[in-house]
């Protein structure tokens, strides 16, 4: 499960919030489990908090008075509650016991200018990604027309052409091969590049394509979220033939428990992919709409049977 030390929360916001490490070093290396955040009753991050302490406690004015006036004991008491790091915010010093009982249970005791509520809104943020579940699944990310769209398939099956072709027609890499999926809300699916392969497509008998050198900056993304898969397949002439032709329910791919519109396309020659699947996205559009070709086909096909068998008899 995703983890993020104390160490790290500093560096990835010390120039956003202008942090500064004030007391407890040591415990650098504290870290906030996703997994273990799941099953405790504890918040996030909130004000200080003694009856249901938060993993990461922010001090601001109120706080930091309240303190200077407390004895050790009941702040002994706070410290042992588990809490990962105390952040003191706005302009407050942090008082010398809070520092001092830092040090002594290596606890992380840090402090910005922000405001409190400035502090805990970008921290909470920064927390909900960098915690997210994840998951990695193999193929083609791209954004065609606006929504992130998935291509997987077999080894061989033609992903890295198709995603060449729909990238030479305006669409945007996201990653090829590797795709890291993060589920960044409770709906929301958000697909990344690993570091090490970004900008970058195989395409067999071409090798290894910057898409970033070769169509520019405008031909890839950092992120999308996931809203539609596309599986290639390769049937056999006799799978083609039975295929359903009108399917009236859409499917879905269940990823990190959030379920994905999904579309089979069977791999034929003559097939023209990229229209196929622009044409999927623009249909997938429509269906989130509310708006379903495949019913309103039958629909007109069930009204007109109505109206010839509601018409005059021929034979009067």
């Amino acid at each position: 499960m995703p983890q993020v030390s104390v160490a790290r929360l500093f560096e990835d916001n010390r120039e956003k919030l202008a942090l500064r490490w004030v007391a407890g070093r040591e415990g650098a290396s504290r870290s906030l489990d996703s997994s273990a955040i799941l099953h405790s009753t504890k918040g996030l991050i909130g004000h200080l908090n003694f009856i249901h302490p938060n993993w990461i406690q922010v001090l601001s004015t109120s706080e930091t008075d309240y303190i200077s006036h407390l004895d050790a004991a009941p702040l002994h008491q706070l410290f042992e509650t588990g809490t990962v790091c105390f952040i003191v915010a706005g302009n407050e010093q942090p008082p010398e016991i809070l520092k001092k009982l830092a040090d002594q249970t290596a606890t992380p005791l840090l402090a910005s200018p922000q405001a409190s509520l400035e502090l805990m809104w970008l921290l909470r943020h920064y927390l909900h990604k960098a915690l997210a579940p994840s998951t990695s699944m193999h193929g083609v990310f791209l954004d065609v027309l606006g929504m992130g769209v998935l291509i997987t398939g077999d080894s061989g099956v033609g992903k890295s052409e198709l995603g060449l072709e729909l990238i030479s027609r305006g669409s945007g890499l996201v990653a090829d091969d590797v795709v890291e999926i993060y589920r960044v809300a409770p709906e929301t699916l958000e697909g990344r590049c690993p570091p090490l392969l970004r900008d970058f497509l195989e395409v067999r008998g071409l090798g290894v394509l910057n898409i970033r050198t070769i169509f520019g900056e405008t031909a890839v993304r950092p992120k999308m979220n996931l809203k539609l898969i596309v599986h290639l397949e390769r049937p056999a002439a006799t799978d083609l033939a039975s295929m359903e032709r009108l399917p009236l329910e859409a499917s879905f791919e269940e990823v990190l428990g959030v379920p994905v519109r999904r579309v089979n396309i069977p791999v034929a020659p003559g097939r023209n992919l990229a229209v196929l699947v622009e044409a999927a996205v623009r249909n997938t559009i429509l269906q989130l709409r509310g708006y379903d070709s495949t019913r309103e086909f039958i629909r007109r096909h069930e009204r007109h049977l109505m109206d010839e068998g509601s018409g005059p008899d021929k034979d009067d």
